[in-house]
């Protein structure tokens, strides 16, 4: 009787045993449990050693460190009608356990489809030009509203980046044709702006000669000299009007 006794304390004693090894777990710094007694949320625990008891206590484990998560291409028609593959890069993590294990089913999931139709939305509302010009204000505006609304689940979205925007070949070769014309444009103004300027100075130039005939007598001698050094052999120049009027004086 007593050897069946012993028997029975000793395989009590070794179920306990099991029961507290199979109660152990062991959390890393950047882990936090959720744990749940009879199915009601109980508290966060961790990190290092903790008890869950078997059959009772239930947890789920919850990773503190930053996600990076890449936000697949999305089909966007901006606002000037224009239809582009824009995809971006978010980065989120979990500030408080309980929310994003009871308030949402998979918080990572639901915060890649939530960056997928913000994206969309967001880029939607501004033209092509915007997209590529701007880009750190339409992450930053993506940022916010993400922040925003995740912070329900208990997450928070500290950066949005996006990383492509795709045209199609049809329209690269529209851009680079409306980029030449602007070149093309800006050649012409600047040339005209040339022109105006030099006749300014022109229009000065021949108010000083005209009170001058001496200045003009110098310049027509220079521009004799500037002929004579051209290859041509037959130079025809006109007769100041002054030596005609000699002339005629004369005669």
């Amino acid at each position: 009787m007593l050897f069946d006794f012993n028997l029975g304390l000793g395989g009590a004693l070794f179920l306990l045993l099991l029961l507290v090894i199979a109660s152990l777990r062991i959390l890393r710094e950047y882990q936090r449990a959720v744990v749940f007694v009879l199915g009601r949320f109980w508290k966060v625990k961790g990190p290092g050693l903790i008890i869950v008891v078997p059959g009772i206590m239930q947890m789920v484990r919850v990773d503190l460190r930053v996600v990076t998560m890449d936000v697949p291409a999305q089909d966007v028609i901006s606002r000037d009608n224009v239809s582009v593959k824009v995809n971006a890069v978010v980065y989120f993590r979990v500030l408080d356990p309980q929310k994003a294990i009871i308030e949402v089913a998979n918080f990572v999931e639901a915060t890649s489809q939530l960056a997928q139709t913000t994206l969309r939305a967001v880029l939607g509302k501004h033209e092509l030009d915007e997209m590529l010009a701007e880009r750190e204000r339409l992450n930053l505006d993506v940022q916010k509203i993400l922040d925003a609304q995740t912070d329900a689940w208990g997450i928070k979205v500290s950066n949005v980046e996006i990383k492509h925007v795709d045209l199609d070949e049809s329209m690269v070769r529209a851009i680079a044709q409306q980029a030449e014309a602007e070149r093309a444009r800006r050649a012409k103004v600047i040339h005209a702006a040339g022109e105006l300027e030099a006749s300014h100075k022109l229009l000065e130039a021949a108010g000083v000669l005209a009170q001058k005939p001496e200045a003009m007598q110098l310049r027509y001698m220079q521009t004799l000299t500037q002929i004579a050094g051209d290859k041509s052999s037959t130079i025809v120049f006109p007769l100041p009007l002054d030596i005609l009027q000699l002339l005629r004086k004369v005669g």
